[in-house]
C-alpha cells in the first residue's frame, strides 16, 4: 500500500472541497453532453424529431434504474471507503473497493439479460405509443449491450474521486463525452442510422470511459489498486456497501418511477406532445442541476474522510461551505428558467406546438427551484457519514411520498389539469428539502457533531 497522500485533514475545507468539485462539476457538465448531444441531434431528425424525441425520453427510466445499480455499489462504497481511508484503516478501504467491483459486474451482467428479456411490455408500461414504441426499443436494445461498461464507468469512477483524483474522475467522463459528441453527428445524419446511431454512439463512449477507470486503478498510480484474481465475494463488506448505497439506488429508481407516472399521466391528460415537453424540461432540469450535483459530489469524500478522522470542526465547515454555495447555485439556476425559457426549450426542439406549450411548464416546474439546495445538502452530509437509514428514508420521501400521489392527484383539479404533473415538482423540492435539510442540522449537526445551535 502506498504511503498517504490527497489527505483531506489538512489545509483549507473550502480548498479540499473546490479541488475535487471543480473537475467533477466539469465532469457532470460532460456528463450531460453525453446525453444532450443525443436529445438534442434525435430531437432535430428530419421529420422524426418529436416523435423520436418522445421515443427516447421512454427510455430514461430504465437507464436511471441501470445508473440506480451502479450507484447501489459506487456511491455505496466510496464514502466508506473514503472513511475508511481517514481512520488509516487501507485493508478495509481496500475491500470496500474490490468487493463493489466484483458485485458491479455481476450485477451489470445481470441486468443486461434481464433488460432484453422485458423491454417490450416495460416501454409500454412506461408510456410508450404505437407511434413511439419503435424509436424507444431501437435506442435501448443498443444501450443495453454497453450497460456492463456503464457499471464500470459509473461504479467505480467514485473510487477514484474518493482518492482525491478529481482530475482523473473528471478525464473518465470527458473522454466519454468526446466520442459521444464525435459519434453522433456521424452515425445519425452521415450514416443515416436516426436513434439507432446515437445509441450505438453513447455504448462506444461508455467503453471508451470503462477502459479508462480500469487502466488507472489496475495501475500504480492510485492509494488502492484493483487486483486481477477473481475473489470471493466478502458478504458482510457486501452487505455494508448496499446498506448505504441503497440511497443513491432508491433515488435513482425513485427519479424512474416519478417518470413513469409523469409520461402516464401526461400522455393520458395530454398526449405524445406533452410527454415531449418533459423530456425536455428533464433535461434542462439535469443541465440545472449539474453544479450543486458537483459540489455536493465533491464535499462527499471531504467530509467522510474528516469525519473517520476524527475531525468534527472539519465535517461542520464542509457542511456549511457546500450548504451555502448550492443555496446561491440554484437561486441564480431559477432566475434563469424565468427569464429565457424559450432558448432553453429550442435546445432541444424548435417545434411551435412544443415551445409554446413547454414555456408555461417551465415556468411552474422550476418554481422555488432553490430549495433544491436543501436536499443536496442534507441527503449528501448523510451520505457522507454513513447514515444509511436517513439517506434511505429521504430518497423515498420526496419522489414516492410527495411526487407520485400529486402526480396523480392534482391534474384531478378543476383548472389545473395537465399542468399539475408539473406542479408536483416545485412542491416536493420545497416540502422534500426542508425535511431532509433540517433533519440532518438535529441529527448530524446537533447531536453526532456537538453543536447545539446553527450553522451561521
Amino acid at each position: 500500500m502506498q504511503e498517504q497522500k490527497n489527505d483531506f485533514g489538512e489545509g483549507s475545507i473550502a480548498g479540499n472541497i473546490m479541488s475535487m468539485a471543480i473537475p467533477m462539476t466539469v465532469a457532470q457538465i460532460l456528463n450531460l453532453l453525453y446525453n444532450m448531444v443525443d436529445r438534442i441531434y434525435i430531437g432535430h431528425i428530419p421529420g422524426a424529431g418529436s416523435l423520436a424525441l418522445t421515443g427516447v425520453g421512454l427510455t430514461f427510466p430504465v437507464i436511471s434504474m441501470i445508473a440506480a445499480f451502479a450507484n447501489l455499489f459506487g456511491m455505496g462504497g466510496a464514502p466508506l471507503c473514503s472513511i475508511a481511508r481517514g481512520r488509516q484503516d487501507f485493508n478495509q478501504a481496500q475491500r470496500i473497493m474490490q468487493n463493489a467491483f466484483c458485485m458491479l459486474i455481476g450485477t451489470g451482467i445481470f441486468v443486461t439479460i434481464a433488460g432484453f428479456l422485458i423491454e417490450r411490455p416495460l416501454l409500454y408500461a412506461f408510456g410508450a405509443s404505437d407511434a413511439t414504441y419503435p424509436f424507444a426499443s431501437d435506442y435501448l436494445k443498443i444501450y443495453l449491450l454497453g450497460n456492463l461498461f456503464v457499471m464500470i464507468g459509473l461504479g467505480m469512477n467514485p473510487f477514484i474521486n474518493s482518492q482525491g483524483f478529481g482530475k482523473i474522475g473528471m478525464i473518465t467522463v470527458t473522454l466519454g463525452a468526446v466520442i459521444n459528441i464525435l459519434l453522433d453527428p456521424l452515425f445519425i445524419f452521415v450514416f443515416h442510422m436516426g436513434v439507432r446511431g446515437a445509441a450505438l454512439a453513447t455504448v462506444i463512449a461508455q467503453f471508451g470511459s470503462a477502459v479508462w477507470v480500469l487502466c488507472f486503478l489496475f495501475s500504480d498510480k492510485p492509494i488502492l489498486r484493483l487486483r486481477l484474481k477473481w475473489e470471493a465475494p466478502d458478504w458482510p463488506v457486501v452487505r455494508q456497501i448496499m446498506t448505504l448505497g441503497v440511497s443513491g439506488f432508491i433515488m435513482n429508481f425513485t427519479n424512474s418511477v416519478v417518470q413513469v407516472v409523469c409520461n402516464r399521466q401526461l400522455q393520458f391528460y395530454g398526449g405524445d406532445l406533452y410527454v415531449g415537453v418533459m423530456t425536455v424540461l428533464n433535461s434542462v432540469r439535469d443541465v440545472s442541476t449539474m453544479g450543486i450535483q458537483g459540489i455536493a459530489n465533491g464535499a462527499q469524500p471531504v467530509i467522510s474522510f474528516n469525519y473517520g478522522a476524527g475531525k468534527k470542526e472539519r465535517v461542520k465547515q464542509g457542511i456549511r461551505f457546500m450548504t451555502v454555495v448550492c443555496i446561491i447555485y440554484t437561486c441564480v439556476v431559477w432566475m434563469v428558467t424565468l427569464t429565457f425559457p424559450g432558448p432553453l426549450i429550442r435546445m432541444f426542439n424548435s417545434e411551435s406546438k412544443l415551445v409554446a406549450a413547454g414555456i408555461p411548464a417551465m415556468h411552474i416546474y422550476f418554481f422555488g427551484f432553490c430549495f433544491m439546495a436543501l436536499q443536496f445538502s442534507g441527503q449528501s452530509t448523510f451520505q457522507a457519514l454513513g447514515e444509511a437509514k436517513y439517506a434511505i428514508t429521504f430518497s423515498i420521501f420526496r419522489k414516492i411520498v410527495i411526487v407520485v400521489p400529486l402526480t396523480f392527484l392534482l391534474p384531478m383539479i378543476p383548472g389545473i389539469g395537465f399542468f399539475g404533473v408539473f406542479l408536483a415538482e416545485p412542491i416536493s423540492n420545497v416540502v422534500g428539502g426542508c425535511a431532509s435539510f433540517f433533519t440532518m442540522l438535529f441529527v448530524v449537526w446537533h447531536k453526532r457533531l456537538g453543536l447545539a445551535g446553527g450553522i451561521e
